[in-house]
């Protein structure tokens, strides 16, 4: 990895992109950290302490992990990239149900540009429901139980701007990511959440290291860092391990030409649905908590409250739980092992001592659903790290190495060093003749 960044800064255009990418994000973290119109900053600095390490953190752990923290300080990047990730799902999922979006998907540059246009407006939908929820929660103090009033001034129209401001927020932070995908390295988006979720990692380990005193917080400190190290290594492990399920081509004739007679593999990832599932299962998990926010007097809310926080067995157990059903779940509907079969068949393809059609579709089910069985297992195990660190050293919700958070640094580190090292191979490839 160090060597592809090394070879990369020699590399002038290479260079210049890498620069460009650092650029966007030293003013992508610059917006995270300006706060809102009428946010009284000392009364929200006074609380948000207390209010990361309590229970109700839970609700806002996903948003605030993508927001690098900005959504509790509530400043103009404070949505982050959670409505484009949002607004990415549903079409993704919509395109299973909706002929038009399927029709879309196969049309190649030019459909995937309007699914794109697509998702650009319903991220500004979203975005603004999600400001508004979240405005209007601040202003109740739902939001952050805080003993002086985050907001100025509790008017429609300072609201009003408040709302508009973070939707505008969201709307340059999608700008951002283009520029980025467009003119620099790697997935804009993704690099844009890598970002923000290093950005905690300082805070997170720091905060181990001075809840114990002396030289057991040291120890703490390098133990984590240590395990932490191997998680990485586990991780990476996982995400590269696939499984090739050969596919030979007879050889056709193609007018006078007799072509094909070639060999290739489907790779089927161990991993298959990436960090999708556990987004999925958080987002299911907060609906309770939801309820409990909005009807904390009602005996349901109250059992909810005392019973159902991300550190609770409860939790953790339906967690694991669905973790695993949606990894099976989200494999089914992206890989269609139909629609495989049928292109493998019209091109005269086929896999070693299987037949053509239905026989090639039944084979290529039982692969994948074998694959999903252990990934969905590392996922779920994964997710539960910070939940263990929690009951071992006392972490916070902000335990970097574990979850979502590690999953995602190591996908797109992993990503776009692979990114750099195409482009090396394009530009510094020695021919077979030297």
């Amino acid at each position: 990895m160090l060597s592809a960044f090394a070879s990369a800064f020699k590399t002038p255009e290479l260079r210049k992109k890498i620069f460009f990418t650092l650029g966007i994000l030293l003013v992508f973290r610059l917006g995270s950290t300006i706060p809102a119109p009428n946010v009284n900053m000392q009364a929200l600095n006074a609380c948000v302490a207390d209010a990361t390490t309590g229970s109700q953190a839970g609700l806002y752990s996903l948003i605030n992990l993508f927001s690098g923290g900005a959504l509790l300080h509530l400043t103009i990047f404070a949505l982050g990239v959670m409505p484009y990730i949002t607004s990415s799902i549903i079409l993704q999922l919509l395109a299973v149900v909706i002929p038009r979006l399927e029709a879309l998907r196969k049309e190649g540059a030019a459909g995937q540009a309007k699914i794109t246009q697509y998702t650009r407006y319903l991220t500004l939908v979203l975005a603004l429901l999600q400001a508004t929820a979240f405005v209007t929660m601040a202003r109740t103090g739902q939001l952050l139980q805080c003993r002086q009033p985050i907001l100025y001034n509790q008017e429609l129209f300072p609201l009003i701007t408040m709302v508009l401001t973070m939707t505008a927020g969201t709307v340059v932070i999608m700008w951002l990511g283009e520029l980025i995908t467009d003119r620099g390295v790697g997935n804009g988006m993704s690099v844009l959440i890598f970002t923000q979720i290093a950005a905690q990692f300082p805070t997170g380990l720091w905060s181990i290291k001075e809840g114990h005193q002396g030289a057991t917080g040291w120890f703490l400190f390098l133990a984590i860092v240590a395990i932490g190290l191997l998680v990485m290594l586990g991780i990476l492990f996982m995400e590269q391990g696939q499984r090739r399920v050969p596919v030979q081509y007879a050889k056709r004739m193609v007018g006078r030409r007799l072509v094909g007679g070639s060999t290739t593999y489907i790779p089927l990832k161990i991993n298959q649905s990436g960090v999708i599932p556990v987004i999925f299962a958080s987002s299911i998990l907060y609906l309770p908590i939801l309820y409990a926010t909005f009807r904390p007097q009602s005996g349901t809310g109250q059992w909810i409250a005392a019973n159902f926080h991300t550190n609770s067995w409860v939790y953790s157990t339906l967690q694991f739980l669905l973790i695993i059903g949606f990894c099976y779940f989200y494999v089914a509907i992206t890989f269609n092992s139909e629609e495989v079969s049928d292109n493998m068949k019209k091109y005269g393809g086929f896999i070693p001592g299987i037949r053509a059609g239905k026989p090639t579709e039944r084979y290529l089910t039982y692969v994948l659903n074998r694959l999903t069985a252990p990934g969905s297992l590392y996922l779920a195990i994964i997710s539960m790290i910070p939940t263990l660190a929690f009951i071992a050293v006392g972490a916070n919700q902000n335990f970097p190495f574990g979850g979502t958070s590690i999953l995602i640094i190591v996908g797109v580190a992993l990503d776009t060093v692979k990114r750099i090292e195409s482009q090396l191979q394009q530009r510094n490839y020695e021919g077979f003749l030297r």
